[in-house]
Parts: structure tokens; sequence; C-alpha cells
């Protein structure tokens, strides 16, 4: 069943596929839209409630025209539905959205499955010349320009009609986000203090820096699993479908 959930000042286009399991929370990266959650998908219905929503901006989610975080987002979506407790599932950005509701309320995360997760606060080391490039690409709004970009520095699997996909439905929240967005406290100085069981994925042929990224998450996270993924880029559930849909079952029992 597709929706259209309201959230704080707009709404979210969101898919409830009413399952009979624990509920399962998809959240999807920056560089693409829920639909990157399409090949596992099929998997996850047969045994669970599953929800992926587009956040503000991607796919096919309004921009937004108020200031709004992404877990305060993630929260409404889960109050409009009733639900809980979930499996977060967190791609990138989804994943340090995902980490966040684990920080800020414990109780409602019954386990993460994090996907070359985004971690706010984690020292990244600077990037000039790639920051002036990604700043002159949306100054003049070339949109061609950045998908290419996208496709050098995300899809080191191969530039396939799917991750072209995924970078196009990026492009608007890449324009038109920024002024909007109200960026949720930082988590790597408390990854300590995760509570719910976790689970790290990262694809050996990602950016070395986010998978660096991903590694010291994991190693902060107690108990954190880490599964390397060898032939996947910053996509996983595109590359890896299986072994995804397979660690998110598992954790989900």
């Amino acid at each position: 069943m597709e929706l259209r959930v309201p959230v704080d000042g707009g709404e979210v286009w969101v898919e409830h596929v009413a399952g009979p399991g624990m509920p399962v929370v998809l959240l999807h990266p920056g560089v693409g839209d829920s639909r990157v959650w399409d090949p596992v998908m099929p998997r996850l219905v047969e045994r669970h409630r599953v929800v992926r929503y587009d956040v503000r901006g991607y796919g096919r989610s309004a921009a937004p025209t108020s200031e709004f975080s992404l877990a305060g987002d993630l929260v409404s979506v889960l109050d409009q539905l009733s639900i809980e407790q979930a499996v977060l599932v967190g791609c990138s950005l989804g994943g340090d959205t995902a980490l966040s509701l684990a920080l800020s309320d414990p109780g409602r995360v019954r386990a993460l499955v994090l996907l070359c997760p985004g971690v706010s606060g984690f020292p990244l080391p600077p990037e000039p010349l790639l920051d002036a490039e990604v700043e002159a690409l949306v100054e003049a709004r070339d949109v061609d320009g950045l998908v290419q970009l996208g496709l050098r520095l995300f899809a080191g699997a191969g530039a396939d009609e799917a991750a072209v996909a995924q970078l196009e439905a990026a492009m608007p929240a890449w324009f038109d986000q920024g002024e909007y967005l109200r960026p949720d406290p930082p988590v790597y100085d408390r990854l300590h203090e995760i509570q719910a069981p976790s689970v790290v994925m990262v694809g050996d042929k990602d950016r070395p820096i986010l998978a660096a990224v991903a590694g010291a998450a994991a190693a902060r996270i107690p108990g954190c699993e880490f599964i390397w993924l060898p032939g996947a880029d910053h996509l996983p559930s595109l590359r890896s479908p299986d072994i995804v849909a397979e660690t998110i079952l598992r954790q989900a029992l």
C-alpha cells in the first residue's frame, strides 16, 4: 500500500506492506531513493511488515518547504503507522538516521542493519577539490555532471541502469534540500551506547574512506557484526541483494 504520510511541515511518500512478523523499516541512501530496496523487498514481505519511504526531496516525496530533521521524520512515520519497535535497515544517509534513533530512543529499535553507513561526527579528512567540484556543479544545476560525479564516486561496481536511476532520483534533494535540513546530533562519539543487536556491511568497491567509516563504526558498536561484501559499492542492496536480505531476516527473528 502506498501512502502520503504527514510529517512536520510536509509529507513523505511511504510504502507499507503489512506482513506477519516484526516491522522492518528501510532507509535509503543520499545517492538514491527507496527503490534501492527493490531487489530485497520480495523476500522481506513474505515474513515481515515492511516500510520504506522517500526522504523529503528524494524520489516520490516533495521537496521540503520548512525545516526538518531526518530522525524527526522517521519518528513521524513510525508514529503514523503505529509502529512501536522495528528493525531499522539504513544505507549510507539512512544508516546515520537509524543510528540517531537508536541513540535517542533505544526502545524503538529492535536491531540495526547498517549498509556502508553514514556516521555523523566521524572525522572525515578534508577533500577541498571534491567539495569545489560539487559546489560548482550544484551552482550550475548541472544534473548530468552531478550524476556522472556520483557514478564515479559511488558506483564502483558499474554505472548500470539501476545505479544511474538511483543518482537521478537523488538530484532534486542535492539541489534544494540543504537550506531546510536540520542536522541531527552527531553519533560517532556515542556509538558505544548502542544497545540494539547490530550488523555493519560494506563493499570492497566502495570509496576507501567510506569503508573506513563503516569499519570504525562497527568497532565502536558493542557486539557489532561486520560483513565484507566482495564486488559491492555504495549500493549494496543492488549489488548483493541476497546477502543483504538474508542478513535483515536474521536480525529480524
